[in-house]
């Protein structure tokens, strides 16, 4: 049997499961519908994500309710909603991510969105001014590695580490290592 034979249900089916991008379909930020792209970046089966809330993706209740208060200032006005921010894989780990909604119901705008997520792997929030390097080393620090466990994984000395720790949250305007986290994650 070939597309062509399938019915517009199937086809419709196949569509959205099989898209090339991470496609989520939320109610009231209640995760009704996902891809397997969805399952791939953040590392949850669909029958584990699917009746769940969308808290479950964030690194912390304050980026979830702060991002969900931003949205929903925009939608009120405008069908279509895109930011940047940090989300978390089932494993712990947190990454970043280009996010993109369109809801379905502009009168009540979290009643039915279709969603679509971008796994932004070597960007962080503010990062214009950061090296490559630097922005390697942040995306470590939030997952909270230490400076060994860093020039390991990027085969460079645990100073070296520490030098663009320090560039990193110069550039950044912090003062610790605890005020840099806070700030990549709840500044997305």
């Amino acid at each position: 049997m070939s597309y062509h034979d399938l019915p517009d249900e199937a086809l419709n089916l196949t569509g959205f499961m099989d898209a090339p991008t991470a496609i989520m379909v939320t109610s009231n930020r209640t995760i009704l519908r996902v891809n397997t792209e969805i399952e791939l970046l953040f590392g949850w089966n669909r029958v584990d994500l699917e009746g769940q809330t969308t808290r479950l993706l964030y690194p912390s209740s304050i980026d979830f309710e702060k991002i969900g208060s931003r949205w929903s200032r925009w939608l009120q006005n405008r069908p279509r909603y895109e930011d940047e921010r940090f989300m978390q894989r089932k494993n712990g780990e947190i990454i970043w991510v280009r996010a993109r909604a369109r809801t379905l119901s502009p009168g009540d705008p979290f009643q039915l969105m279709v969603w679509t997520f971008e796994h932004l792997k070597d960007r962080v929030p503010s990062s214009s001014a950061l090296t490559p390097k630097e922005r390697e080393v942040a995306r470590h620090i939030v997952n909270g590695h230490t400076s060994k466990e860093i020039g390991q994984t990027m085969g460079i000395s645990p100073r070296t580490v520490d030098v663009h720790r320090a560039s990193i949250m110069r550039k950044l305007g912090v003062h610790n290592a605890a005020e840099l986290v806070t700030r990549m994650i709840i500044a997305s």
